[in-house]
């Protein structure tokens, strides 16, 4: 129980996907501008990033490893991530027609989000079996959503404030992410 606690907080603060790792900044940085969206977005890739790392553990200690084909798990993955983003694209564009149009192209870019797929590398690169698998997956979507809702909570405050011309737009965003990112890495002294 204590391993699955540090897999968690390590998962989430100390090596946050974002902030730590510098994986998934595209959709991040573009789906950030307001907090109602962030939070859909982040809960999108709670999901993805949450089942596969359930599939993916599933696929590669029941099919990969037993068949031999290790190094297919690359392309195994991404073919489970596509799956699960058009399964989430899908259901969005159904029942969540408001959330799916605010977040636009950045919805199917999921599957090409490098945090899903870092996840499911990373959990058999450290031989996690299937519990940890989970555990790591949603730790890490869990702390993508904190991040990502974190700066969208920024760039509203920010955007009623008095920004130098310079630093208007993109430039603030960068260097407020840069800010948290150091502010994240005051977690490393924590496991």
């Amino acid at each position: 129980m204590v391993n699955l606690i540090v897999i968690a907080i390590s998962a989430c603060l100390v090596s946050n996907v974002v902030l730590s790792q510098f994986l998934g900044i595209c959709s991040f940085l573009g789906v950030s501008t307001d907090v109602k969206t962030a939070a859909g977005m982040g809960g999108a890739v709670v999901f993805v990033i949450t089942l596969a790392s359930i599939v993916a553990s599933l696929i590669y200690d029941h099919v990969l490893v037993p068949l031999d084909l290790v190094y297919l798990k690359t392309i195994v993955f991404i073919l489970i991530i596509a799956a699960l983003v058009q399964i989430v694209e899908m259901f969005m564009h159904k029942c969540m027609v408001s959330l799916y149009n605010a977040l636009g192209i950045y919805l199917p870019l999921i599957t090409t989000n490098c945090a899903v797929l870092g996840v499911a590398l990373t959990n058999t690169q450290n031989s996690y079996n299937f519990i940890e698998s989970v555990v790591c997956g949603f730790a890490t979507a869990i702390g993508y959503l904190i991040a990502i809702v974190l700066l969208a909570g920024i760039r509203e405050h920010i955007a009623g404030g008095n920004v130098p011309k310079s630093f208007q737009g993109v430039p603030i965003v960068i260097v407020t992410a840069a800010l948290m990112s150091i502010a994240f890495f005051g977690f490393s002294g924590v496991i």
